[in-house]
């Protein structure tokens, strides 16, 4: 039986650079890895992401591809791009999943692991390097 799978790897990057704290703005940035480790090749049709804050709000975000692409991974191939997101606290996380189809028709979801956000960090341009698995 084929397996259907796609391995998601996320670095996130805080950028004080377009950051104001003092108007409770965090802005961070987050390369996406995306590759197929299954046996079939694979498309990545939409993504779902439950972005939280530390006061507890959670905005839900749904869309078609990603960065305005449904990429096509060949098993053992990989696509990475770079998006972005706003908190209004210093700290976060983020989670998600992709859907995708492979070449024979099934359908199957793609785990994105939680991932924190982190301007506190003291590593200017580098907080929330960490991945939570």
């Amino acid at each position: 039986m084929p397996r259907y799978q796609f391995l998601v790897e996320v670095q996130p990057q805080y950028l004080p650079e377009q950051s104001t704290p003092d108007e409770g703005l965090y802005v961070f940035a987050y390369t996406i890895t995306i590759t197929n480790t299954g046996d079939v090749a694979a498309q990545l049709i939409s993504r779902t992401w439950n972005v939280n804050d530390a006061n507890g709000h959670t905005e839900k975000v749904k869309g078609l591809g990603v960065i305005g692409q449904q990429p096509l991974l060949k098993p053992g191939q990989a696509f990475e791009y770079t998006s972005g997101t706003r908190l209004r606290t210093p700290t976060g996380t983020m989670h998600g999943s992709f859907f995708c189809v492979a070449e024979d028709g099934e359908k199957f979801d793609s785990d994105i692991p939680m991932f924190v956000l982190d301007a506190l960090s003291g590593d200017v341009g580098t907080g929330g390097s960490r991945t939570l698995h």
